[in-house]
């Protein structure tokens, strides 16, 4: 396979990666944060933000081979 191939494959699924992290990340968030202050808030989705890169990495080295 190709390199421009992987990438535009990689790309793709990195969109759908992102939208459906933020999607469960929302969901999560209406039963979990309700019920809780403000700071604990900030500090969900501050995590929910950014843990989306860990199962990104793998495929972001699988691109760049």
């Amino acid at each position: 396979m190709s390199l421009r191939l992987r990438k535009l494959i990689g790309a793709v699924i990195l969109i759908a990666l992102v939208f459906v992290w933020a999607l469960v990340a929302m969901a999560l968030a209406q039963f979990i944060l309700p019920s809780t202050n403000t700071i604990v808030a900030w500090i969900y989705y501050a995590v929910a933000g950014l843990a989306w890169v860990l199962p990104a990495m793998p495929l972001v080295r699988w691109m760049s081979k």
